[in-house]
């Protein structure tokens, strides 16, 4: 069983994302997050249980509370400290090429992704694990 987390606080999009990933592998946990403060405090708690951690983090960066943004800071901080690896995705709305840069300069962001998440794109990244 895989385990994704996606941190977005849009409804919708994490309704129909949510429902897209499930339709095409039955085989996947997907634990959601309205912020980025509920996630990391999440993570903070988990960090040594490698059967409650990600396999695939999907982020956004426009959230209240704490951005993704803020997020990858803290994150970045406590992967070492993390009992087994996993991926981080950012997927946002954002087109903005500063922000594609930006997160590039992230060692651990594997890619950015521009909403929608779609079925093909998500089995590349699950089949690749």
């Amino acid at each position: 069983m895989k385990k994704v987390y996606l941190i977005d606080d849009d409804e919708i999009y994490v309704f129909l994302t949510k429902k897209t990933i499930l339709k095409v592998r039955q085989d996947v946990e997907v634990e959601v997050f309205c912020d980025g403060l509920q996630a990391i405090t999440h993570l903070k708690a988990v960090k040594d249980q490698p059967d409650l951690l990600p396999d695939v983090i999907f982020l956004d960066l426009n959230m209240p509370v704490m951005d993704g943004w803020d997020f990858l800071k803290e994150y970045q901080e406590l992967v070492p400290a993390f009992a087994r690896k996993n991926e981080l995705y950012i997927v946002s709305s954002s087109i903005s090429p500063h922000e594609m840069e930006h997160s590039k300069s992230i060692p651990v962001v594997s890619e950015f992704i521009i909403k929608p998440l779609v079925k093909e794109k998500f089995l590349e990244i699950i089949e690749g694990l």
